[in-house]
């Protein structure tokens, strides 16, 4: 199977480290999704995100001269981002700002999670 930048394709999960996880892809060839290109929130253990034997979809972002391949998740969640805005009705103002702040307040609480976490005062 050859593998093009830019392409979307099929894999599983078949280990995570500190720095990603490798996900082997249709046709036997493994690839690796960096830590950074998970989620677009920080992400700082994998394994919150992803579990071994977990089926993904993945993008193709690299692949060097020594054959290996790098993957991404979190482009493939920006694309469907853009497409949602891009193709969405229009919204009003007031739906775009309660969308807003219920985006913010999810945001807070994943930070106040993980200075929690940070200080050992987990609830």
């Amino acid at each position: 199977m050859s593998i093009e930048v830019g392409s979307v394709v099929n894999g599983v999960v078949t280990g995570i480290t500190n720095f990603g996880a490798f996900v082997e892809l249709d046709g036997g060839e493994t690839g690796l999704v960096h830590i950074s290109e998970v989620a677009d929130a920080y992400v700082k253990d994998v394994k919150n995100y992803l579990k071994v034997n977990e089926e993904v979809n993945v993008k193709v972002i690299s692949v060097d001269d020594d054959g290996k391949i790098g993957l991404s998740i979190k482009q493939l969640s920006d694309k469907n981002k853009r497409k949602k805005f891009t193709k969405a009705p229009r919204k009003s103002f007031d739906d775009m700002m309660s969308d807003f702040l219920k985006e913010s307040s999810e945001k807070q609480q994943d930070l106040r999670r993980s200075l929690e976490k940070r200080s050992g005062n987990v609830r």
